[in-house]
């Protein structure tokens, strides 16, 4: 009966369930994980939409202001037409120079203007935002003389950025004599575009921004320049651009064209939640696995606490009931004595009847404080190896290497247990036929007993098991014997107990140590 096999059976059906378990959370973990990365993409997708709704929407404006802009500069030719052909009726006075070339215009309202003569100076200008007393503030230690120089270069300035927007229109007011007419976009104009570009700044930044949105970057398609984005890291370090790039290269980049010859693309990557969600099972399964072993732990200290008690319950109640038995035994080889049987076979029962007894010691000290004494260890040795001699095989060759005189702290009915037992199995794996060597020797810090056999060998993947309660490789029997021996040596005397070596078909060496 292996109870060990059985228990490893058991923890692997238990844990191919866990596994299994593990797998199939993680299947529908790993769904949820997907639909929501699907809806994301969704969420990415309509912003994108949105970003093409905004394009179009823009460029019906500029289209709108382009008509516009066409109808200005029909209205600024017409004057210039007008202001021609009244150039040829009008007298020729200086008064005339100065005055009319705006004085055709007047009813302009809205269209800034400034006219310019061939000689540089400033003729008048029109529906301009500054004059001169911005200057002033400038300026104010200059003349008046001064103060209208610098009015004069600035529109003089101003017309030459205009002149770069729109064509110019110069008029010959009279032989020899051009004005020209520099003019921008109408304050209507420029208004409505001001109300445009804020619109869409706010429609970007209130998109983009959305907490609720997934991370995005929008890039220039060639270059790969940041446009916007709303990963904090990336508006605080721009650099940091091309790494977050590379992170979001698991999802498809999504192309924005703008018809008019330029295309971005727009990089997105999980939400925060999102990874959550999809680190969230492991770390599930982590605080699962702790708590669980936790609770191993401390169920298996609960029941090894429990077992003890039973075992020391047992060995204690067997040797109470191996008293009655004994004292009878011991009556009856004296009634043989008594009636002169041959003294042989009295003394040989008495020597079984001191077996037993000291049995019964041994029992008797599970559960309890073992008392441990300095006493030679070889002695002990000599002792359990006489008596097992002449009640095993023959043909097995028995060697103990023990006559020396080691002191060391033991209990010696309890090491005479554990040395019967190791040697008991090792008749057992040599069929009774070979050798059984026993060797005592000295370290530093350790005395060894060594047991060593020529039977059939343990097989390396059993090695680790053979102390286990319930491993036995006998169809008969509880498998507790070396975990028995393990208990003494360990708990009792604080040492150790091992296989030095192992063959299969060569043999087996058991190490018994003892702290000095």
């Amino acid at each position: 009966m292996n109870l060990y096999s059985n228990k490893q059976k058991w923890k692997i059906a238990l844990l191919v369930f866990a596994l299994l378990l593990v797998g199939v959370s993680l299947f529908v973990s790993n769904r949820i994980v997907s639909k929501v990365a699907e809806r994301e993409k969704e969420r990415a997708q309509h912003w994108v939409g949105a970003i093409q709704k905004k394009i179009e929407l823009v460029q019906l404006t500029n289209k709108t202001f382009s008509e516009l802009r066409e109808q200005e500069r029909d209205k600024m030719s017409l004057w210039v037409e007008a202001t021609t052909e009244a150039a040829k009726k009008s007298p020729l006075d200086e008064d005339f120079s100065n005055n009319f070339p705006l004085t055709i215009a007047k009813r302009n309202t809205d269209i800034p203007v400034i006219a310019v003569d061939d000689d540089g100076y400033i003729s008048g200008s029109r529906n301009l935002d500054f004059d001169t007393s911005s200057l002033r503030g400038l300026y104010p230690n200059a003349t008046r003389k001064e103060i209208i120089q610098n009015y004069d270069d600035s529109l003089l300035v101003l017309a030459g950025i205009w002149k770069k927007k729109n064509a110019s229109f110069t008029v010959e007011v009279f032989d020899g004599f051009f004005i020209s007419y520099y003019y921008t976009d109408s304050k209507g104009i420029t208004e409505l575009e001001y109300k445009r570009d804020s619109l869409i700044e706010a429609f970007n930044t209130d998109l983009i921004n959305n907490e609720s949105l997934v991370p995005v970057l929008l890039v220039d398609g060639t270059t790969k320049k940041l446009i916007r984005t709303n990963i904090p890291e990336v508006n605080k370090k721009e650099s940091r651009t091309k790494e977050f790039i590379q992170s979001m290269s698991s999802n498809e980049p999504l192309l924005i064209d703008f018809q008019n010859g330029t295309k971005s693309k727009l990089y997105y990557g999980a939400s925060p939640e999102l990874k959550q969600l999809q680190y969230f099972p492991y770390i599930q399964f982590i605080v699962i696995g702790l708590f669980a072993f936790i609770g191993y732990v401390i169920f298996s200290t609960f029941r090894k606490a429990e077992q003890n008690q039973v075992w020391a319950g047992m060995a204690k109640e067997t040797a109470h009931q191996l008293g009655t038995p004994l004292s009878s035994l011991m009556a009856w080889v004296q009634l043989l004595e008594s009636k002169e049987i041959d003294p042989m076979v009295t003394k040989e029962m008495q020597k079984d009847i001191d077996r037993l007894e000291k049995v019964t010691d041994r029992f008797s000290k599970i559960g309890s404080n073992a008392q441990l004494s300095d006493n030679d260890i070889c002695l002990t040795v000599r002792n359990v190896m006489s008596y097992l001699k002449p009640r095993i095989s023959n043909k097995i060759n028995v060697i103990v290497n023990s006559n020396g005189n080691i002191q060391v702290k033991h209990n010696a009915s309890l090491i005479e247990w554990v040395v019967e037992n190791i040697a008991k199995n090792a008749v057992d794996a040599m069929a009774a036929e070979g050798q059984l060597e026993v060797n005592v020797s000295e370290a530093i810090n350790w005395v060894h007993i060594d047991i060593k056999d020529t039977g059939k060998g343990i097989p390396q993947n059993q090695l680790s098991t053979i102390f286990e309660p319930g491993f036995s490789s006998k169809k008969r029997g509880w498998g507790l014997g070396l975990s028995l021996v393990k208990r003494i040596v360990k708990e009792y005397h604080k040492g150790n107990v091992f296989v030095l070596e192992s063959q299969l078909d060569i043999g087996t060496t058991f190490r018994i140590s003892l702290p000095r």
